[in-house]
């Protein structure tokens, strides 16, 4: 296969085929691919946990790069954008093909940071398994639970851990592992493989830092990397494996050293013990085969591989148990285990179709694809390319998507035409004829397809229901920024450019503001605007700059009543002597600021965290998106009909208070009846709504300002923890932990039990307990966790390095909205101009 080769900074690196014949880039033009074969998944974790370095190590072990890349140096496969080699982040997902032994992985390496969690998001609907790497050194962080619910709103069915950076100084498997049950992620975490620091116990003695090999704890080997002189380990070819004996007097004499036995030995069989009772806990049949078999040798030992794998992939199919293996991705140490497992254990397409009845819009319980040979392709992702224009990154759910062929979307009822069908490797293209079920890859030609629309084939006929597959919800925007073009000129590429990139970044909104007279955008985060302002100068090439940051203020329902307000209201015009009128019943309340609210429902951040329920003519409740949204069916409910143009009204009256012209959030909006008098067009419904919906708040009184606020942790050294501590707190920080690390989510109830699971011992990784059976040496830095107003942190990276002296770090996640007090109250309004 041709070689070929990508211009990096500051060096080149040759990428190439060193398969011959057998990588996916000579295999991507096969016509077909076995479904059973293929894994949709995608790398998830906290900010700097390593998964860009664990997909180069991924590329490097399946032979597609010939050395792997380096976040420091710039030169990753899959971050490829300007700003992100230059700042060393993620902040786009890329998506890449990967070929290992019988399996085609495609492979998904997301962000870590908050600021672009809609890439998480979009991720997250399309994959069958997910990896969510952990830092050894940090365990569990906010972000990682953050990406857990993202998982666990798009239903993932199949998950693993892969503990990262065990080379570390301060790596602690142990304490890794406590955290996942200190912070819920799952009561039943498996684990399939243990680190070994180094292969001369002497070294488990001096805690000194290092990972040196891996014992399988299923296929029961042991892998060996030597170390190299340049800090990094030898490469796959050096790699040595070896069997594990298969009696207990044969294993006590592995890793035999001339001084000493190996801490290891005495640990090995314990852990295949645990591993083996935690699965015959949930799988009778492997009980069955373990209870056969004779009790000398050892049966633990003795039992086949295939039949701890079989019981493992269902257990993992199940979500009974969480699989974890570990290594080092920097060094390349653990990575071609992981590969192995994830063949083995994560769900393919064949494995789910549609996983979750929220799959399908308007709570249609019926599976949209029982039909395999009916296309139905959903739209996960929309890029911009100057020479290749438009490109649409899809998932095949059923059929084969050909290319030079003619589609329907049938979210928003445009036809398009497909121009190529391709692979993606990161930013590198490959031209295929077909995509066949469960494959990933990307569409030119699209004009009309957004993030989270469903396309198929023109054979297609709105009888054949249902048809589109649940959309995907760009989280709410929580800080916005004025937008100033150089000049009058610059005015309509600026609104183009802002289009443009707006259909690349669901999360990015763009509002005209016409009191004020400017546009503005909205996004995710300070670290989000700065992004997008800087794509918009990079990629596009306006000439613009971005005004005061400023964050989104919304009101609430005053009224607390929980049977909230009913009103019957009757709308009437005369217009060009036609008469027009409709009837509307509506009932408004609060709605809970947390999810127990029966109220709550999958649609809620459609509305900017309201909720609008229908009731039918069977008296029962239907909860509907907005029709703003992509997730709105519009096959179901044109824009013409009487329910669009019903709820039209009710997203036009939350826009805006009639107090503070703020946006409204947390009302929970039933619309008991409503009727149409004859001859009157549907848009009376839009006028009625909006108008009784604004009388009720009108009546009600003004609500209470909410504002957003963030979680931050901030590392810093004791001799600056008083001073970091101070500018919180007078900045409106609420300081909630000093050191601990096991801040929970206030809906957590508490850890997960240890009883019956597995904890490997501190001295596993000797650096992170001193030397073997000492107590835990303290930490040079201390964590704070403290909740603030996001308003007051827009400038926290500067005015923590003047107070730190630069020695400190931080991380910032969403924490919601919360009600403000009067005095707070007063300020926001002064601030934005209302008072």
């Amino acid at each position: 296969m041709q070689m070929f080769l990508r211009t990096l900074a500051p060096s080149t690196k040759t990428i190439a085929c060193r398969t011959r014949g057998n990588c996916l880039r000579c295999y991507a033009t096969a016509s077909s691919l076995d479904p059973r074969d293929i894994r949709n998944i995608a790398l998830l974790a906290h900010i700097d946990s390593g998964k860009t370095t664990l997909t180069e190590s991924i590329l490097h072990a399946s032979s597609y790069l010939t050395a792997p890349g380096s976040v420091d140096t710039g030169s990753t496969t899959t971050d490829f954008l300007p700003a992100e080699r230059e700042r060393g982040i993620t902040i786009q997902s890329a998506s890449i093909p990967v070929h290992w032994k019988r399996w085609t992985f495609n492979l998904i390496d997301t962000p870590g940071h908050a600021d672009f969690g809609m890439e998480v998001e979009s991720a997250s609907r399309v994959i069958d398994g997910a990896v969510v790497l952990l830092d050894a050194v940090e365990g569990v962080e906010g972000q990682t639970k953050g990406v857990w619910r993202q998982l666990d709103r798009h239903s993932v069915p199949t998950r693993m851990i892969f503990l990262n950076k065990l080379d570390r100084t301060g790596a602690s498997f142990n304490s890794s592992l406590l955290s996942m049950l200190n912070h819920r992620l799952h009561p039943k975490p498996a684990v399939l493989t243990l680190p070994i620091a180094s292969f001369d116990p002497q070294k488990y003695d001096t805690a000194e830092p290092g990972i040196e090999g891996i014992v399988d704890l299923v296929n029961w080997e042991v892998w060996r990397w030597k170390p190299s002189n340049e800090s990094t380990y030898a490469a796959a070819e050096s790699v040595s494996r070896s069997p594990l004996p298969l009696t207990e007097e044969a294993l006590s004499t592995t890793f035999e050293s001339s001084t000493k036995s190996h801490p290891m030995i005495a640990e090995l069989l314990p852990a295949r013990m645990a591993l083996i009772h935690t699965l015959c806990d949930s799988s009778p049949e492997l009980m069955d085969a373990l209870l056969e078999l004779p009790d000398k040798p050892s049966p633990y030992l003795m039992i086949p591989k295939e039949k701890l794998m079989s019981a493992l992939r269902q257990l993992t199919l199940d979500r009974t148990i969480l699989p974890i293996v570990c290594g080092a991705a920097l060094k390349h140490v653990g990575t071609e285990i992981l590969l192995n497992y994830v063949g083995e254990l994560l769900a393919s397409p064949f494995d789910v179709t549609v996983r979750d009845p929220k799959d399908l819009v308007a709570g249609v319980r019926k599976n949209a694809i029982q039909k395999r040979e009916q296309l139905q392709v959903l739209a996960w992702k929309v890029s911009w390319d100057k020479r290749k224009g438009w490109m649409t990154f899809v998932r095949v759910y059923s059929g084969t998507l050909n290319a030079q062929s003619s589609l329907i979307n049938t979210t928003n009822r445009q036809k398009e035409r497909v121009s190529k069908v391709m692979l993606f490797y990161a930013s590198q293209p490959e031209e295929v004829e077909a995509l066949s079920f469960g494959g990933v890859g990307v569409i030119l030609g699209l004009k009309h397809t957004r993030t989270g629309d469903t396309l198929t084939s023109m054979s297609w006929n709105e009888s054949d229901a249902p048809s589109t597959l649940r959309s995907i919800t760009p989280p709410p925007s929580v800080i916005s920024a004025s937008v100033v073009p150089h000049s009058r000129s610059d005015v309509e590429p600026v609104q183009e450019a802002l289009q443009s990139l707006a259909r690349t970044d669901p999360s990015l909104r763009v509002t005209e503001d016409v009191q004020e007279g400017q546009t503005l955008v909205h996004g995710l985060g300070a670290l989000h605007l700065e992004i997008v302002e800087g794509r918009l100068k990079d990629e596009w090439g306006v000439k613009l700059q971005f005004g005061k940051r400023r964050v989104t203020y919304r009101e609430n329902f005053r009224n607390e009543d929980p049977d909230g307000v009913t009103k019957e209201s009757r709308w009437e015009r005369d217009v060009g002597g036609k008469h027009m009128g409709a009837s509307i019943t509506m009932t408004v309340r609060a709605l809970h600021e947390d999810a127990t609210d029966p109220f709550h429902h999958q649609f809620v951040e459609t509305w900017g965290g309201n909720s609008v329920t229908i009731r039918d003519k069977a008296g029962e409740l239907i909860a509907l998106p907005s029709p703003d949204s992509s997730g709105f069916d519009n096959l179901k409910f044109p824009s013409t009909s009487v329910v669009a143009s019903l709820l039209q009204g009710i997203s036009s009256g939350l826009t805006s208070s009639p107090h503070t012209l703020l946006p409204l959030s947390y009302l929970n909006i039933t619309i008991s009846s409503f009727s149409l008098d004859q001859g009157s067009p549907p848009s009376a419904l839009t006028a009625a709504a909006a108008g009784i919906l604004r009388t009720i708040l009108m009546d009600a009184g003004a609500g209470r300002i909410m504002e957003p606020f963030v979680r931050v942790k901030v590392d810093v050294g004791d001799e600056t923890l008083g001073k970091v501590v101070k500018d919180l707190t007078e900045h409106g920080g609420e300081i909630q932990d000093l050191g601990s690390g096991m801040i929970t989510d206030d809906n957590e109830v508490g850890p997960y039990s240890q009883d019956g699971l597995y904890i490997p011992p501190k001295w596993l990784t000797p650096s992170s307990s001193g030397t073997r059976g000492s107590e835990v040496t303290a930490s040079i830095k201390r964590s704070i966790h403290a909740v603030a107003p996001l308003a007051r942190m827009l400038d926290y990276s500067s005015r923590l390095r003047a107070v730190s002296g630069g020695q400190a770090v931080f991380e910032m996640s969403n924490a919601g909205f919360r009600s403000v007090g009067e005095a707070r109250r007063i300020e926001i309004l002064k601030d934005i101009g209302r008072l």
